[in-house]
């Protein structure tokens, strides 16, 4: 996507929908959304200054990628259409992302263990290697086994059996100090201090309904209308309502994972059957605000 920056012309602030509306081959972040084939862009976006965003023009405008393909097939550019997507990092290539990474950090052997009963399963170079919601590479098993929770200071990586295993869903983060793209909270948050909207954390994902709690911090409790899968922290939150691309957080804390509320809620009702045995006190379950 070719982006031409236009030197230092005092321009208004502009809302994304403005912007669409003034200036149709630019392209508004606050439209992206509803643009199909440009959700990666909107997740790259979400991060732009509003004095970079007025000074910002998108020469491709709303163009499609397939559109923007059958342009270049007419004008023989095949070495464009031949090129395939990346869908990773592009500066890794085809080298191991592993191996990748352990040419420049020093290895941290740790053990692979289950979320279920805390069986050692097998061993790995290093916690940094995975993130939450991958699979694991555990040599020795006959199913896959995915990473739900990591542990920096012991090393350990705790996995689970199962994609959709309840270990890998959570409904609860809080964000770092939210980038409003518009500068300035929307007025329905900072009234109410909270607001309901949509998310994501993928550029391919479906956007997840969502109510935003304010902090006096700037940053902003996330609560999911259902359990998302494969929530990490370092991850950025983006924020949208109907059309308009809001802003964005860094993905600082989590909330408990699906598995441990049920977990908890099991050993609850144990307790209320047999309130005369001394049951082990369970964790607190919840972030406080």
């Amino acid at each position: 996507m070719l982006w031409i920056i236009l030197g230092q012309m005092p321009l208004p602030q502009v809302t994304m929908q403005e912007r669409h509306r003034k200036m149709k081959k630019s392209f508004s972040r606050s439209t992206l959304r509803g643009q199909k084939g440009f959700s990666e862009i909107g997740l790259k976006l979400e991060m732009v200054s509003q004095d970079a965003l007025r000074r910002t023009i998108f020469p491709l405008g709303g163009l499609t990628k397939d559109f923007v393909k059958k342009i270049a097939a007419e004008n023989r550019l095949h070495h464009v259409l031949q090129k395939k997507e990346s869908m990773g990092m592009c500066f890794i290539g085809k080298r191991n992302f592993e191996h990748f990474l352990l040419q420049y950090l020093q290895p941290r052997p740790g053990q692979f263990i289950s979320i279920e009963d805390h069986k050692v399963l097998g061993t790995h170079k290093g916690w940094f290697l995975y993130t939450l919601g991958q699979r694991a590479n555990i040599g020795g098993l006959s199913v896959p086994w995915y990473v739900v929770e990591k542990d920096s200071a012991k090393g350990d990586v705790f996995v689970a059996p199962r994609i959709d295993h309840p270990a890998l869903y959570r409904d609860l983060l809080r964000t770092s100090r939210v980038h409003w793209i518009t500068e300035e909270p929307p007025a329905a948050l900072v009234r109410d201090k909270m607001m309901e909207c949509h998310f994501r954390f993928r550029h391919q994902m479906a956007l997840v309904p969502c109510v935003l709690t304010l902090n006096q911090d700037g940053t902003v409790w996330v609560t999911a209308v259902r359990a998302v899968r494969g929530l990490a922290t370092g991850q950025f939150a983006v924020f949208y309502k109907g059309d308009e691309c809001l802003g964005s957080g860094k993905i600082l804390r989590l909330g408990p994972s699906t598995y441990m509320l049920q977990k908890g809620q099991r050993r609850a009702g144990v307790a209320t059957e047999s309130p005369s045995d001394s049951a082990e006190e369970g964790p607190d379950l919840r972030p406080s605000l």
